[in-house]
């Protein structure tokens, strides 16, 4: 029995020492567990060339996806992966045939709640294959304006850790939840920071740019939010958050936005949202299944013909290279259903 007590101990031991090389150090608490139906039915008339590309969530330290089973009215389906922009998909087309393209992606899901560990080292060795979530984009820009915002905000910081915290905090004491924007938002920064409003997308860019220009790797989180109980349609449940590198913890989660959600639905101050704030520093909870992570101007392969996307977390098709509006999933038409295991 001791043996048996022993050896598992080690397999502990030597899976959280992995961990910790890996930069990846967190605890999972609670769980949402369920299984995901993905239907896409386009419609288009005989003839027409129609493709398709899906989101397709994998496994990692968020969360588990198994039973994975694929079905369309089409040969013509193959899964990708870019590492480099951080998404997978299902790739589909259709070149002919019926009136109707149909698709469905049916998986079970869990999200893990997940706390990081937050332990700022004095040597802030940024590895080399994160030292890109430094670099400005066409959104995330991080010169002129953000540069000085960035600077006001952490001049006086000292580290990683604390940098990070005076930017999350900045955003949510600076911007505002703006209901009337379609979808999640386009996380154009410069614009965001002129309004100081925006949803989901805008807010967590507005930090990842801040916190580049003050010296803090950071990227998107794209996902979907997932309901604690019952069978729901989330077709409309995108949402965004974000990540900061911090040396001896790795990547650490943080969701300024729904800070700012919040505060409004519980009629909250600053000072009353504080719970929430540190909270949403450094973790999220389980009710949400990652997409992709930190990819902007999305090029895929095979490439679409409308040109590069803002960021992919919606399902994305074109017809006879004419994209249809994702924002839109009556028209276009797709939907996805959450059946939890919870009675």
């Amino acid at each position: 029995m001791w043996k048996h007590i022993l050896f598992a101990s080690l397999i502990f031991i030597v899976s959280l020492t992995a961990y910790i090389l890996k930069g990846e150090v967190f605890a999972k608490g609670k769980i949402c567990a369920g299984t995901i139906d993905i239907k896409v039915n386009i419609p288009a008339r005989a003839g027409e060339h129609v493709r398709l590309w899906l989101p397709y969530p994998l496994s990692d330290e968020c969360q588990t996806i198994d039973s994975v089973a694929v079905s369309a009215n089409t040969p013509d389906v193959k899964t990708y992966k870019d590492e480099a922009k951080g998404i997978s998909y299902l790739y589909a087309v259709w070149k002919d045939g019926s009136a109707s393209r149909t698709l469905q992606l049916k998986f079970a899901v869990k999200g893990y709640e997940r706390k990081a560990a937050l332990r700022d080292e004095k040597k802030h060795i940024i590895p080399a294959d994160v030292k890109k979530y430094l670099e400005r984009d066409k959104y995330i820009t991080t010169d002129d304006r953000v540069k000085e915002i960035a600077w006001q905000i952490t001049h006086d910081e000292k580290g990683v850790l604390s940098k990070a915290r005076a930017v999350y905090d900045w955003v949510i004491m600076n911007t505002s939840r703006d209901q009337t924007i379609k979808g999640c938002g386009t996380g154009e920064v410069e614009r965001i920071l002129a309004k100081r409003s925006g949803k989901c997308v805008d807010i967590s860019s507005v930090f990842i740019a801040l916190a580049r220009a003050s010296g803090v790797p950071a990227r998107e989180v794209f996902g979907i939010r997932l309901p604690d109980k019952g069978n729901k349609d989330i077709s409309g449940d995108f949402h965004c958050w974000a990540e900061f590198y911090l040396p001896g913890s790795g990547w650490v989660p943080v969701d300024p936005a729904d800070v700012r959600k919040i505060m409004p639905g519980e009629n909250l101050d600053l000072q009353g949202a504080k719970k929430h704030m540190d909270y949403y520093f450094g973790s999220v909870d389980q009710n949400r299944m990652v997409l992709g992570r930190g990819g902007r101007e999305v090029v895929f392969n095979p490439a679409q013909k409308a040109g590069a996307l803002n960021y992919f977390m919606y399902p994305y098709a074109e017809v006879n290279g004419k994209a249809l509006d994702y924002l839109d999933p009556k028209s276009f038409s797709y939907s996805i259903r959450f059946e939890s295991n919870k009675e």
